[in-house]
Formats: structure tokens, sequence, C-alpha cells
């Protein structure tokens, strides 16, 4: 049957179309569609305008369109937040109604890196500590997290105690109180690294978020750089006209 039923633009027909039939499971997650000669065919309409709906899908991340492949249905993603509230990892799982947990993987102290420097107006004699774990929802891979923390803000027993969070361990003094972050979000494709980590093929693409957080007196304390599943996490943010 074709999709010739409306006065609506043809390619916003398709639009329509293609999402009812991923909602219905006609298409599933991570499924190939058909050819754009064989969808053209079946919803009547040209190859331009079905083009046309193919890329607002794209731009919408309903499906991926790979190179000499073909088109595949992504994943709707799991964990959504907005990002300008800062809230954990670990409570948007549980906003989804499954259960957090930590994979720790290191914890070292090092002098501090040029970068580091930089980032945290320290001296270069100073030491810096980093983090690595990965979070998981009901026992699955979904972050890897790299966090750097100057050590002189951490507490000495830190490294021992594996389950603090960064948060509480910045805060325990009192002197410390994380007020706000400023984020960068790169997407990537396959981390030769990262993705094996979080069982990512190369069909699954990550999103990078880079975070400078602040204390309340403009200083930065933390600098993490999360490896987010691009199919388990979407991100947005509420602008307002100026």
């Amino acid at each position: 049957m074709t999709i010739k039923a409306d006065h609506r633009h043809l390619y916003l027909q398709v639009i329509d179309r293609l999402k009812s039939d991923i909602d219905k499971g006609t298409y599933r997650e991570n499924e190939k569609l058909p050819s754009e000669f064989e969808l053209s065919k079946t919803l009547g309409v040209s190859r331009a305008t079905l083009r046309e709906a193919l890329r607002l899908l794209e731009e919408e991340n309903i499906i991926v369109r790979r190179h000499g492949v073909g088109t595949f249905v992504n994943p709707k993603p799991v964990f959504t937040s907005g990002i300008e509230h800062l809230s954990s990892v670990s409570s948007m799982i549980e906003n989804a109604g499954m259960n957090p947990g930590t994979i720790f993987i290191s914890a070292k102290e090092e002098k501090a890196t040029e970068d580091d420097v930089e980032r945290f107006q320290a001296d270069i004699d100073d030491n810096v500590i980093t983090i690595e774990r990965v979070r998981t929802a009901d026992n699955e891979p979904v972050v890897y997290c790299v966090d750097k923390v100057p050590a002189n803000l951490l507490p000495k027993e830190f490294i021992s105690n594996q389950n603090v969070s960064i948060f509480s361990a910045l805060e325990q003094t009192g002197s410390i109180r994380v007020a706000y972050a400023v984020t960068y979000i790169d997407p990537v494709g396959f981390h030769d690294e990262v993705s094996p980590i979080l069982k990512c093929g190369p069909e699954t693409a990550l999103l990078v978020l880079k975070q400078l957080h602040y204390d309340e007196n403009d200083r930065v304390v933390l600098y993490s750089k999360n490896y987010f599943r691009a199919d388990k996490f979407s991100f947005h943010v509420v602008r307002k006209r100026v």
C-alpha cells in the first residue's frame, strides 16, 4: 500500500510511515532496511523523496546510514537526560528503573601533565589522581569514565576506598562544593580501547562528554571524560530565547 493518502509533502508521509513501521516492529532495532529501490517501490515515491526522508530520519538519530553497507534502525536510548542540570550517571540509571553498578579499573597518582597544570591552574610539581571506571546498568557496561582530580583536594585514603563517589570525596572537608560544569559533547565511532570494554561493535557509536567541574570560587576541581554508549544514552538541552 502506498502512502499518497493525504496532502502533505510526500517526504513527511514517508517519515511518518517509516516511524510507524519501526514502532510496530516491522523494522527492528539494528535491522537493515530494504534497499532504496525496494523502499521507494513499496511506498510508491521517488528515490529523491525517499532520500530526503531518510536524511531527516538520520538527523533525528532514528536510523543510521553506513556507506557501502546500508541503512539500519538505531536502538532507542534507554537513558535520557537534560545536560543543563548536573546529575550523576547512577541517578540516570536509577530513573530508568535499573540498578547502577561500578567496575573499578584503576586509580593512580602521578605528576601533573602540561594539560593538568593549565586545566587546574596547578604547579608542575603537583600530583593529579586519575580514576578509571566502568558504570553498569543491570550489570551491562554502558559508560566508561575517566576522572582527574588534583591530589590535594581528595582524602589520602581515597585511592584505597574504591566505592566513594568523587563528588562526595571532594565535598567531604566542607570547603569544596561543585557548583557547575562546562560540558563539551563529541560523537565518535568505534574506539579501539573503549568500545570493547563497553561491548560495542563497529556499528555502535559513542558520545564523549568532556566536563570541567567548577567550585563556587570558579576553580576547576574535577575533569571528567566519559564515553557513553550512543545506543543507550541521549542528551538534550533546553534553550530559551533571549
